[in-house]
């Protein structure tokens, strides 16, 4: 099994996940009016999604942060496992999109939390690659992750 570094990795992760914010800001639409805070209250479910969506991206980017910190070295599973969880993020703008401009119904809402849990389930698919490529040789990040009871909830 070839062994490479991470670092391409990183830099390739960092960018998409930029560009999902980039996507999901410009998504955000200026209102109409300028004469009260009034002309903003139509928008309000849009910027709340976009908060949390973005509240969302932060963590999992902070969190793949750190992982790949204490990670050596990726495989080609790594790579797959982190293409994964990449392209689960990269619905963020849309299911953010589709549940905010229709003020939280049940559909969108559903396929938002699909989304949600989709990417948790990638970013548990990544850790788990990254542990086996390490197998005992990390005892540092097995131990960092554990049982990782908070993240699966």
């Amino acid at each position: 099994m070839r062994r490479m570094t991470k670092t391409r990795l990183e830099a390739f992760s960092d960018g998409v996940i930029a560009i999902i914010i980039t996507i999901m800001v410009l998504e955000l639409r200026v209102p109409h009016g300028a004469t009260d805070i009034a002309s903003l209250l139509p928008l309000w479910p849009v910027f709340l999604t976009y908060v949390l969506s973005f509240l969302y991206l932060g963590i999992y980017w902070n969190n793949h942060h750190h992982m790949l910190q204490a990670t050596h070295s990726i495989d080609g599973r790594v790579m797959w496992a982190n293409l994964n969880l990449l392209f689960w993020l990269s619905l963020f703008p849309f299911a953010t999109g589709w549940m905010g401009e229709n003020h939280f119904a049940p559909t969108p809402t559903a396929v938002y939390g699909g989304v949600q849990i989709c990417a948790a389930i990638a970013y548990t698919i990544l850790q788990t690659a990254i542990v086996r490529h390490h197998g005992h040789e990390n005892e540092k990040l097995k131990e960092a992750i554990g049982s990782d009871l908070k993240g699966k909830l």
